[in-house]
């Protein structure tokens, strides 16, 4: 499932030279051009201070500053939802608010420094407070999507061992039914109006929370945050993210005044051009294109001023030194299809995950010489923007054809008949391997004649790409296996098919 993102950017506060002025230890020279990418990229450059912690070194010193008259333009928090309500603080109501609920981590949870949180809320503004109060305490947040069912919480307590949870009351009774098979859990903070029985009610804490509280001194590479991957490649994994992961490097380097200035992203899978092309034909926008992970922030992308070719991932981010790599760690020219790695070697990029927590044997399987193997493929166009291919996983060798299933989804997807594909690998006696598609048909076309739809769908992708690439196989299901993060679980197909051998 591809996820479109609408983002309308506000007026915001100015701040004078760099972000520097916030924190004394924050020594970080930011580039002021970017709407220049290649200036951007010449000019970046970041030193780590030895301590970092957003609550204390940024949003403590913005209290300062508001305190001291120099209160910004805007609120520190403005939330709304879809009834209207609204929710505003100031940086001194946020930094109290988060305080308050830091001594209730440590004091009615009895968490300590290190110890891990999951936090199952949607969007709501106790999910920020969980955030920041995480940061003041030093225990490690690990955020989850209200979307998982009682096995995902489950998998996730037992591999975290995460000493509390933080939930609402929709969520709670899917974790009574698994709490009693985690040792490690101890507290369980409910975000409700009313009562839970074996619940701490954060709500009613907080209107007795103290927010005298002293924010704990962090080094940059100290643990923050767990992540869990969304394991479209077999159960998800942990990796582990430091504080340096979070705020540092951010500036805001002007004022802007636009009452509706939108601009279109992209993430989660490669978008097709059929996508791209309805999307701008019917807004008038492009889309923006981006390229990361869950072990990552932003790897690629589309920068501000740079031309778009639809369907690439864009050009690397500043942090990275991004190539594409043969098996042996080479670097490989542009137009050769390969293995996309991040330069760790000497120096490791900020941003970039720290290991996959509990799995050695995982970590050392993405070191290839001096780089960090994404297991994705991909290749460089002579112009520097880089191009998505597959999964290293999910290519297909049938009859010594590399072939990925990305351009044979985006070739299927332009059919009227298909609402969804997913292309894997079949087993064949004579080619080894062959193309298999996994369609979702659009609704009108369900009555259509099947065996003859499937010759339509064949020919059709023979003409708008490689003819060795079509399908020799296809099948019409009624929904695709996905990740709870919408993630097509390719795998899942893939292990389907090879098990009939």
């Amino acid at each position: 499932m591809k996820i479109l993102l609408c983002a309308k950017y506000f007026q915001c506060p100015v701040i004078p030279g760099s972000m520097r002025a916030l924190h004394k230890d924050y020594r970080t020279v930011t580039p002021q051009n970017f709407s220049n990418y290649e200036s951007m990229k010449q000019d970046f450059k970041l030193e780590i201070p030895e301590y970092f912690n957003f609550a204390k070194d940024v949003l403590d010193q913005w209290t300062n500053m508001e305190k001291a008259g120099k209160k910004p333009s805007n609120p520190a928090f403005w939330w709304t939802n879809g009834n209207g309500e609204e929710v505003r603080w100031s940086f001194e109501e946020l930094g109290s608010l988060s305080r308050k609920f830091a001594n209730i981590l440590t004091e009615a949870c009895g968490l300590q420094r290190g110890d891990r949180v999951i936090l199952l809320l949607p969007r709501i503004p106790e999910w920020w407070l969980a955030n920041i109060a995480c940061l003041r305490t030093g225990t490690v947040l690990i955020p989850g999507t209200t979307q998982m069912t009682q096995k995902d919480i489950l998998y996730r307590l037992q591999s975290s061992k995460a000493k509390c949870i933080i939930t609402n009351e929709v969520l709670a009774p899917a974790v009574d039914a698994v709490a009693f098979k985690c040792e490690n859990l101890h507290s369980k903070l409910i975000v409700s109006q009313s009562p839970r029985e074996g619940w701490e009610n954060l709500k009613e804490m907080m209107k007795h929370a103290s927010d005298n509280h002293t924010c704990v001194k962090t080094k940059h590479n100290e643990m923050m945050a767990i992540f869990f991957t969304s394991g479209t490649s077999g159960y998800p994994k942990m990796t582990g993210h430091t504080h340096s992961s979070f705020g540092l490097g951010l500036s805001v380097n002007g004022s802007y005044k636009f009452k509706s200035l939108k601009h279109c992203v992209s993430a989660g899978e490669p978008i097709n051009p059929e996508v791209t092309e309805q999307w701008r034909n019917r807004t008038g926008l492009d889309i923006y294109e981006g390229y990361g992970q869950t072990e990552t922030v932003l790897i690629c992308g589309n920068f501000k001023g740079m031309k778009i070719k639809p369907g690439s991932m864009g050009k690397p981010s500043p942090a990275f030194d991004v190539k594409i790599l043969d098996v042996n760690g080479n670097v490989l020219p542009p137009g050769k299809e390969g293995d996309i790695g991040i330069r760790v070697r000497p120096n490791r990029p900020l941003g970039l995950f720290t290991h996959y927590i509990d799995n050695p044997t995982k970590t050392a399987s993405t070191l290839r010489g001096n780089f960090y193997i994404t297991g994705d493929r991909g290749y460089m166009d002579e112009d520097g923007y880089f191009w998505f291919v597959s999964r290293a996983d999910d290519i297909i060798l049938s009859s010594g054809y590399r072939i990925g299933p990305f351009e044979v989804e985006s070739a299927l997807i332009e059919h009227p008949a298909v609402a969804e594909s997913a292309v894997v690998s079949s087993p064949d006696p004579i080619r080894g391997e062959v193309v298999k598609a996994f369609i979702v048909l659009n609704p009108d076309y369900k009555s259509h004649d099947q065996e003859q739809l499937k010759k339509e769908i064949q020919e059709h992708v023979k003409r708008n790409t490689a003819p060795y690439k079509y399908p020799r196989k296809v099948e019409f299901i009624q929904e695709l296996p996905k990740t709870i993060s919408g993630k097509i679980k390719r795998n899942e197909l893939r292990k389907k098919e090879w098990e009939t051998i």
